[in-house]
């Protein structure tokens, strides 16, 4: 591709592409992080740690998708509309530095729902780690052998997968499920969701997780915790955490 710029999120996959990509081209391949609400706190300074670690040379655009009328309004496509208003903007930059734009979808990730993959295809962003086959756990795997602190980072969708689809998507409402899910992250939590339904706060965690969360002093730290941040009622999933659990209102539609 002769020069590429990395969509680069800080995850796994797009670690280990931006650290792949500036292997073999050197300073003809850059990151670029896309910085919007959705993002959780601290994400864009962690990829940029990463770069520095690296050696990447790293670029951080920012967008107010929360005026993207089309994206806060939360229908099931919302992530195909998010995804093609980030990839345009990443797109004119990678143009203006003369590079192809790469993102780090995997193999693994056909298997699943996800809308943004059109966008992806629509624009002709390619996608290496898909493109030669490799899995997650792949992934994974290449990232621990090579020293990448990311090899086993929990995924880190964007907070507007917090939201039912249908409920708009506010400032405030990003605000509140980015605090609670702090608070449970602190508490030694590291797999965990806080999904907003109105004023219930719905807990996904790691089902090795669960009981612990139901200990009685924890379960108490944590109904008060999530409370505090405006969260009338706090209930936990009992199926515990699982990628697309927003979707599964979807199947039969």
């Amino acid at each position: 591709m002769g020069c590429v710029a990395v969509a680069f999120s800080g995850g796994a996959d797009s670690a280990l592409l931006a650290a792949m990509a500036h292997d073999a081209l050197g300073a003809r391949a850059f990151a670029i992080t896309m910085d919007t609400a959705f993002c959780s706190n601290g994400e864009v300074e962690a990829a940029a740690a990463f770069c520095g670690a690296q050696g990447i040379d790293h670029e951080v655009l920012t967008f107010d998708i929360l005026t993207a009328d089309d994206v806060v309004a939360n229908a099931p496509d919302r992530c195909y509309r998010c995804k093609r208003h980030l990839m345009e903007h990443m797109i004119r930059a990678a143009r203006q530095a003369h590079a192809v734009l790469v993102e780090g979808s995997n193999a693994s990730d056909a298997r699943v729902r996800r809308p943004g993959a059109r966008a992806v295809a629509e624009l002709g962003v390619r996608s290496p780690l898909a493109e030669v086959g490799l899995t997650k756990v792949e992934v994974r795997e290449l990232s621990r052998m090579l020293g990448l602190r990311t090899w086993d980072k929990p995924s880190m969708p964007c907070l507007a997968t917090r939201f039912p689809y249908g409920t708009r998507i506010t400032a405030a409402g990003l605000a509140q499920v980015e605090a609670a899910e702090r608070i449970l992250c602190e508490m030694g939590f590291r797999q965990v969701r806080v999904r907003a339904h109105g004023s219930v706060a719905r807990i996904e965690m790691a089902p090795d997780q669960l009981a612990r969360l139901l200990d009685a002093g924890v379960r108490e730290q944590v109904h008060e915790g999530v409370r505090s941040v405006g969260f009338d009622y706090v209930a936990a999933d009992l199926l515990g955490y699982r990628m697309g659990s927003a979707d599964e209102v979807l199947e039969g539609i």
